[in-house]
């Protein structure tokens, strides 16, 4: 079974290359090679799956090398791949929801001019996450990581015609690009002190090395998921990709891409595990992201930037999981794949109603939308409740562990970040409210366009028969029904995974469990959490749902303004980054002007004026050279009888 593993990531590599390169021949059916190809590979995974299954707990690791890229004496760099519990989650999450979202693609596409690229690059995209999560070594696996951030610049600038798109993902690449430098010092920090890239070796080493340099290597993988997952101090890009075609929101910022940095601290817990330092600052990016992104998306009136800061928040919560160590790694896995069904098919529901509104992102120009799009406001309906935490649905399962595992963490720590937990999980009820109601409940604050030409879009028009710009409408069942099997998911997907702790004992060889006991009792933390989203759910509906939306949107404190512009976070880089790198590069300038180059020409001025007083005594006379012969003879005696003296 090892040798199908190379062919999860062949087939959406190969989609990729014959869309890419095809030409415009593949126009009329390039959307459907790239979603019949994600599928294959989503079956590819479903089969050794089942096969997995019918192994013993520790025989279900399996590995499959293809070749040696770089053998030398001490330096191997090998192509191989490793598909354990960890990577099967990732496999069966990235090729199943990508599957789905290729699907809507097709009707939510189908008047874009470019959408053959367009598959092209989510099959891109898919072949490279693939193989980040795949690659049984730490080269191998940077391979994929960068292969996902050029994926997801091409995707988020796909409407290249749109300058924001274009800046938007020029900082996504950039900011990146930061991240990406601390995974590679990291990985060869890794090769110093183990000699080897592998999984294996470096992990089961952890233990033995010494704790700085593990603490180095920790702060420097954090880095890089800091930047893949959108986390503190390097999260600006996250909201600005929204300028992408919403599939790709859902895609690669609610389900894949953004949970890379989950996957690789989790991966290398033994790192973790055996450098404190690094590990408390895990869990403390987690908690200030946690709050960071919730804070944003109870200012945001644009329905993705919303979810934007969603994302941002609940990836946080993963963050935090995976830094408190055994009893948080399962946890941290388990909201990752409950969030990426509820959160996909929240974006694939914005995307929807995007769709029979003109491609308008202004909630505060929805309202009433339930009775013109009722499968949307189902399904959307559905994810909105597993995200804030309703019980019995997919988030509650998963996020109350992480509450639980927080409180579990012992000491004041524990209180605090217990407190922090229970407290993101009230701003997420309200946010969420706010945007339920202001889309789909009270009365409609939107009117009709006149014609198609009256509201100029970025993306495809969706246009009646007549040629006018429609009321609000559902959506084709291209796009509904992968909502639809998203919202299953949203639904049944934490209660199965929690039956007899099943998804905790799935993952248990890979990460290893500990039971945490949270001081005041888990019925007591899971109580808590409730009473905390009526509360949010409750402030929410009082300030929205009792009286009407203002189109226009009111000044606000000043918290609101703070967070309508991220908390101030461009300004902060702006300041800090921007023109801290610009002073700091006319200072390196300035210092190179001045005490290097200062140095090389005041020696080379001495040198030449030493050497223009020495040519003088080569004049050429004879008296003069007479008169330095007598001289040096005068020296030489004076010296000799001199030392007679002494």
């Amino acid at each position: 079974m090892e040798n199908l593993i190379a062919l999860l990531v062949a087939a959406p590599l190969l989609g990729a290359a014959v869309l890419l390169c095809g030409g415009r021949r593949l126009d009329r059916a390039g959307h459907r090679l790239g979603t019949l190809l994600a599928a294959a590979s989503f079956v590819i995974g479903a089969v050794l799956f089942f096969d997995m299954l019918g192994r013993g707990a520790e025989e279900r690791a399996l590995h499959q090398h293809l070749f040696s890229w770089v053998p030398v004496e001490s330096f191997r760099a090998d192509i191989a791949f490793q598909l354990d519990q960890l990577s099967m989650t990732f496999v069966l999450l990235i090729t199943g929801v990508g599957t789905l979202i290729h699907v809507y693609s097709i009707g939510y596409m189908e008047h874009d001019e470019r959408r053959r690229r367009f598959f092209g690059y989510l099959n891109l995209f898919l072949a490279a996450m693939l193989l980040l999560v795949l690659a049984d070594n730490y080269l191998l696996l940077y391979f994929g990581w960068e292969g996902v951030g050029l994926a997801s610049y091409l995707l988020i600038g796909f409407w290249q015609h749109k300058p924001s798109a274009a800046t938007a993902a020029k900082k996504a690449f950039l900011v990146n690009r930061v991240g990406d430098m601390g995974l590679s010092i990291a990985i060869m920090l890794m090769f110093t002190t183990f000699g080897t890239f592998a999984f294996g070796p470096v992990l089961a080493a952890a233990g033995e090395t010494g704790e700085g340099m593990l603490t180095a290597i920790g702060l420097m993988l954090l880095l890089a998921a800091c930047g893949k997952s959108a986390q503190v101090p390097l999260q600006s890009w996250l909201g600005d990709a929204m300028e992408g075609p919403t599939p790709v929101s859902a895609l690669i910022h609610a389900a894949t891409m953004v949970t890379a940095g989950v996957y690789l601290i989790t991966r290398s817990g033994a790192i973790f595990n055996a450098a404190p330092d690094a590990q408390l600052a895990v869990v403390v990016v987690g908690a200030v992201t946690l709050l960071f992104g919730a804070i944003v998306g109870c200012a945001k009136d644009d329905i993705k930037k919303a979810l934007a800061g969603s994302t941002m928040s609940q990836i946080g919560y993963m963050i935090l999981a995976a830094g408190l160590g055994p009893i948080g790694y399962a946890f941290a896995i388990m909201h990752l794949v409950t969030h990426g069904f509820f959160k996909a098919g929240l974006f694939l529901g914005a995307g929807s109603v995007m769709h029979g509104m003109n491609d308008e992102v202004d909630m505060r120009k929805y309202g009433g939308l339930r009775k013109y799009m009722p499968v949307t406001f189902v399904t959307f309906g559905l994810g909105y409740l597993a995200i804030i935490g309703f019980p019995g649905l997919s988030g509650f399962w998963s996020k109350d562990k992480i509450i639980e595992a927080a409180f579990a963490k012992g000491g004041t720590e524990g209180w605090i970040l217990g407190a922090v937990t229970l407290l993101g999980a009230g701003i997420t009820a309200y946010y969420m409210t706010r945007v339920m109601i202001m889309t789909f409940f009270g009365e409609k604050r939107w009117q009709p366009a006149p014609d198609a030409d009256a509201v100029p879009s970025a993306e495809p028009a969706a246009e009646d028969h007549a040629g006018r710009m429609p009321h609000p409408h559902e959506s084709p069942k291209s796009m509904t029904v992968p909502m639809i099997l998203l919202a299953f998911g949203s639904v049944f997907a934490g209660g199965l995974f929690s039956l007899n702790s099943a998804f905790v004992h799935w993952l248990e060889p890979v990460t290893a469990f500990e039971h945490g006991h949270p001081p005041i009792g888990a019925a007591a933390v899971t109580a808590s959490t409730v009473v905390v989203l009526l509360i949010g759910v409750g402030i929410a509906y009082a300030q929205y749902g009792r009286k009407p939306v203002p189109v226009v949107a009111p000044r606000g404190s000043l918290l609101t303004r703070a967070a309508r512009r991220d908390l101030l976070q461009d300004d902060f880089n702006h300041v800090v980054l921007v023109r801290g790198g610009e002073h700091l590069t006319r200072s390196l300038v300035y210092m190179d002007h001045t005490l290097v180059d200062g140095v090389v020409n005041g020696t080379a001025a001495s040198v030449g004026g030493l050497s223009g007083r020495l040519r003088k005594l080569q004049n050429g006379f004879a008296r003069s050279y007479a008169v330095s012969m007598f001289g040096g003879t005068a020296v030489l005696i004076a010296a000799t009888l001199l030392m007679r003296g002494v």
